[in-house]
């Protein structure tokens, strides 16, 4: 006697029951289109379709970005930033010895304060911009 078999399951990712993409569209471009699209994908390294997606239906004010060369832009500033900061501090170091010794001039300290003022006004504005960016890339 046979008994009924089960009915076979599919192995797998259970198919989608909502925004299930069931349309496919075709466009034709010419080959500098094409090689602008291709050079595109490249730069956000995104591939074709989401890139379309992105640009047609997403978001008017996010902005496309190349996570890559924003990273290695941001990269170059911070050690800049370290840089300037080190450079502070052996100044601040020197200031000291200076003082110690009773040969700190009154008009290097005056100076020294309206620069570090100007490098402290610049790193906040750098802070801010750079939670913009963040703000951008998180969508």
């Amino acid at each position: 006697m046979d008994q009924p078999r089960k009915p076979f399951k599919k192995p797998g990712r259970p198919e989608l029951q909502q925004g299930k993409k069931e349309r496919f569209i075709r466009a034709r471009l010419t080959e500098d289109e094409y090689n602008k699209l291709v050079a595109l994908e490249k730069e956000l390294g995104m591939n074709h379709t989401d890139l379309i997606r992105h640009r047609l239906l997403g978001s008017q004010h996010k902005q496309l970005v190349n996570a890559r060369e924003v990273l290695s832009r941001l990269d170059v500033m911070g050690a800049e930033l370290g840089r300037a900061g080190n450079n502070i501090n052996q100044l601040a170091r020197h200031a000291n010895i200076l003082n110690k010794r009773g040969r700190l001039d009154e008009t290097v300290v005056k100076e020294f304060n309206l620069l570090f003022r100007e490098y402290a006004r610049i790193r906040n504005d750098t802070e801010k911009s750079l939670r913009q960016i963040i703000r951008l890339i998180r969508g």
